[in-house]
């Protein structure tokens, strides 16, 4: 399948930047085999390079993890601990494309994910939402123009070297190996 085939309306090359106040890093990971736990991370940048052929775009990420919030502060300090994330020593997880291809319900995005010292490729399901003006600015709209894109995605965490592979009775682990992750990102056009 070629970009062609692929219909994006208003799809506009360029490039923009993350804008956090409209965007979401989130992940779910299941806590003792019986229910999952949602958080987010509050601090994050980047940068998406829209190519005039799609297949040519580039995305790169930072994420503060201190940042990490799962609606219990506990919790929170615990997942910041060396037990987990250890963002005394990883203050921060990256993300680097390596490729975008046609695939899923739009694309694939492929990359290296860095996140506890370790980095992996990783591939991403990518709908790019739409593109179009920021009606709020009355100047000119287009000079915010703004994109829209959900990527979903799941990682070992155990392959990133966090938590332990602890298990309760049964067997089975406490929390689950597998994290899927949701981004929501909305993106503004860069005009200089």
């Amino acid at each position: 399948m070629t970009a062609e085939l692929v219909e994006i309306p208003g799809y506009v090359a360029g490039t923009w930047t993350i804008d956090p106040l409209h965007s979401g890093v989130g992940f779910t990971i299941r806590h003792l085999m019986v229910s999952k736990v949602r958080g987010r991370f509050g601090t994050f940048e980047g940068t998406v390079v829209t190519g005039d052929d799609p297949l040519r775009s580039e995305v790169t990420a930072t994420i503060d993890l201190a940042s990490v919030d799962t609606g219990n502060a506990q919790r929170d300090e615990h997942v910041r601990s060396a037990d987990f994330l250890d963002v005394e020593k990883y203050p921060r997880m990256a993300f680097r494309s390596t490729g975008v291809r046609a695939g899923g319900e739009g694309f694939l995005l492929d990359g290296e994910l860095s996140l506890h010292g370790v980095t992996k490729p990783v591939t991403l399901d990518l709908v790019v939402e739409g593109f179009g003006p920021d009606v709020f600015r009355q100047d000119d709209p287009f000079k915010g123009a703004r994109a829209g894109f959900t990527a979903t995605g799941e990682i070992s965490r155990l392959e990133f070297g966090v938590g332990d592979a602890a298990t309760i009775p049964g067997g089975k682990l406490g929390l689950s190996e597998k994290v899927e992750i949701v981004l929501e990102i909305e993106a503004v056009l860069r005009t200089e």
